[in-house]
């Protein structure tokens, strides 16, 4: 049947949507865009804070109004919200038709199948999350053509006070060495050239199947891949980050220099009831390391403000750290408070005025330090990799090196010529737009 397939939340619910949007073709099934035409609707859904509870939510709901408008037959739920509330979801909204957890993503074609046979004894289909979390065959990818992800693990055992995601994925579980080799290979002969590595956590790699830490060997693996000439590294617990991996970065030329590195707080008070495994002496460490063996790098993190139990005393001590650190890339959140969580008991809550108001003092600082840093580019040529072009203005978007797609800045860039996205270009920064360079190409690529 034709099925219409939406996937939402987080770069490693893409690559898990892509496996299923694989395993959905090769069963026989029509893949569509089409609202209006499609039989099956598929959602793989993300609930990790109340904004992507929402978003899944809305859009389980207007699917679910196409069983009435079009010609929609079967409305199938997945991904983290369908393991979070499964009863929920059949509960309230009566036209899904199946709920399928974050391990049974290999039975979409047969639910599909059982529904069309009327044969559908089980709606809610949840099984173990300590299972292999691979699917069988191959990915098919969206429309980018020459940046992919590669998820090297499952779950999360680190147990974060505020997260619930151990719960929904289960404990971690990385994935066979040789199967991410040969997945990533089939990534670079379909064209991709930028590939980066995601997990809840890539930095412990290997230890729970092999018994240590193997990411250093797998990204020298993958640098030694043809078509491949940009590896980027993210989600690394900055406590898991050992020297092993900073000389892998730093020697090998296909790994940029950009990790992402989320540490949430830098008060060792907060970090303590956040439940992380480091504090800031350690995390300040880590930074002054990765800079020492590597001048250049682009360092990303994400930082949780509005915590429960969060004093002024805690700001002002994660707002002297940004100064301290100037870190290239920040995002900042306020905190969301998930049930069956152990924050979601704790007192002192810290209200959500307050919480608004640290989140705004920490991306001004922020936002002044990038400035400096664009500030300081000007006049400079720098490498960027093409993403796409904006008609209408007459320019294409690119990043460089220091930029993740879809969470970090552009460089939005005049040529005089067509330019092939994927391509690399030596572009001289002219200026800068809030946090975004602008720049034109001096003349040559090395793209293709």
């Amino acid at each position: 049947m034709k099925v219409l397939f939406v996937s939402l939340g987080c770069d490693k619910n893409l690559a898990d949507s892509e496996k299923m949007l694989g395993a959905l073709k090769y069963s026989g099934h029509e893949l569509t865009d089409n609202e209006e035409e499609a039989e099956a609707a598929v959602v793989n859904t993300c609930c990790f804070i109340h904004d992507a509870k929402q978003e899944s939510i809305e859009t389980i709901l207007s699917l679910a109004q196409l069983k009435e408008t079009a010609s929609l037959k079967y409305l199938v739920i997945t991904g983290c919200l369908a393991q979070r509330y499964r009863d929920e979801i059949i509960d309230s909204i009566p036209e899904v038709d199946s709920v399928l957890g974050t391990t049974a993503y290999d039975e979409i074609p047969a639910v599909l199948s059982r529904l069309e046979a009327n044969s559908l004894k089980e709606r809610i289909i949840i099984k173990d999350t300590s299972i292999d979390p691979v699917l069988p065959g191959r990915r098919i990818r969206s429309d980018i053509t020459h940046y992919s992800y590669l998820k090297i693990a499952e779950g999360c055992d680190k147990r974060c006070t505020y997260c619930v995601i151990p719960d929904i994925k289960g404990h971690y579980r990385s994935m066979d060495f040789d199967a991410l080799v040969k997945e990533a290979e089939e990534l670079a002969s379909d064209g991709v050239t930028e590939l980066m590595i995601v997990a809840q956590e890539t930095t412990l790699y290997g230890l729970d199947l092999y018994g240590k830490k193997r990411l250093p060997e797998l990204l020298k693996r993958l640098c030694a891949i043809d078509g491949l000439r940009m590896i980027r590294l993210m989600y690394c617990y900055p406590e898991e980050i050992t020297d092993e991996l900073i000389d892998t970065m730093a020697s090998e030329p296909k790994l940029c220099h950009y990790i992402d590195m989320p540490i949430q707080h830098a008060s060792d008070a907060v970090l303590k009831r956040m439940g992380r495994r480091t504090n800031g002496a350690q995390i300040r460490n880590t930074i002054e390391k990765l800079r020492r063996a590597i001048p250049d790098i682009a360092i990303r993190t994400s930082l949780i403000t509005g915590f429960p139990g969060e004093t002024e005393e805690d700001h002002t001590c994660l707002m002297a750290f940004l100064k301290e650190c100037r870190l290239d890339r920040v995002g900042v959140f306020t905190y969301s408070r998930e049930e069956n969580t152990p924050a979601y008991r704790m007192k002192d809550r810290v209200t959500k005025a307050v919480a608004n108001r640290r989140r705004k003092d920490l991306m001004a600082l922020q936002q002044s330090i990038v400035f400096d840093k664009n500030a300081a580019l000007a006049g400079r040529q720098i490498d960027v990799i093409i993403d796409g072009r904006i008609p209408e203005d007459g320019v294409y978007v690119g990043r460089t090196y220091m930029d993740a797609p879809g969470i970090d800045s552009v460089v939005f860039v005049r040529s005089g010529r067509d330019i092939i996205s994927g391509s690399v270009i030596r572009v001289i920064i002219e200026d800068f737009k809030d946090y975004d360079l602008i720049g034109t190409e001096v003349g040559y690529d090395y793209a293709q």
